[in-house]
C-alpha cells in the first residue's frame, strides 16, 4: 500500500480529528471504558490539534486523498535531550498495513527524535505490542498501566 506523509497544516485539523475519533471509538474501545474514550475525544478536537501543532511536529499520513493516520513528536518537559511521541493514531482499516510503521519512520527521522538521548511514549494498552516490536521498552520494566491507563515506554539512543 502506498502512503505519503507530510507535516500537519491548519486545514488538516477537522479530518485528522475525525481519524483520531474513529481510532479511539473502534480500536481503543475494547481496552478502555467509555468515560476514558470520551475524555480522549475531547483532547483531540480540531482546535486542540491546531494548538498542539504550534508546540510539536505533527504529521499526517495520507493514502491517496484521504488522511488515514497521524503522529507527533515534541520536546519532553522542555528538555533538549528528551522527546515525547504523541497523538499516534491510524484508522482501524489501515492498521496492520504498514501505516503505523510509516508514521513511526517519519517521527524517528524528525529532528526532535534525532537530538534526543531518550524518547518516551505514553502508550495505550491497545498499542503496547506495536511499540515493543519497534524497540520501545517499558520505563518501569513491567509495563503496568498508570492511573490514566497509559503504559510508560521509552527508547534510548
Amino acid at each position: 500500500m502506498e502512503f505519503n506523509i507530510r507535516r500537519f497544516q491548519g486545514q488538516d485539523a477537522a479530518e485528522t480529528s475525525a481519524v483520531i475519533a474513529e481510532a479511539l471509538r473502534i480500536s481503543n474501545a475494547p481496552d478502555y471504558p467509555p468515560a476514558i474514550i470520551q475524555e480522549m475525544l475531547e483532547l483531540y478536537t480540531p482546535g486542540h490539534l491546531l494548538e498542539q501543532a504550534e508546540n510539536e511536529h505533527l504529521y499526517i499520513l495520507r493514502h491517496g486523498e484521504r488522511t488515514v493516520g497521524c503522529g507527533g513528536i515534541a520536546p519532553y518537559m522542555g528538555s533538549e535531550m528528551e522527546s515525547i511521541l504523541v497523538t499516534i493514531f491510524v484508522l482501524p482499516e489501515y492498521q496492520r498495513t504498514g501505516a503505523g510503521r510509516k508514521i513511526m519512520e517519519a517521527l524517528e527521522g524528525d529532528a526532535y527524535f534525532l537530538r534526543a538521548e531518550r524518547v518516551v511514549i505514553h502508550s495505550s494498552i491497545t498499542a503496547r505490542d506495536f511499540y515493543l516490536k519497534l524497540g520501545y521498552r517499558f520505563s518501569d520494566g513491567v509495563g503496568t498501566p498508570d492511573e490514566e491507563g497509559c503504559i510508560r515506554m521509552e527508547k534510548r539512543r
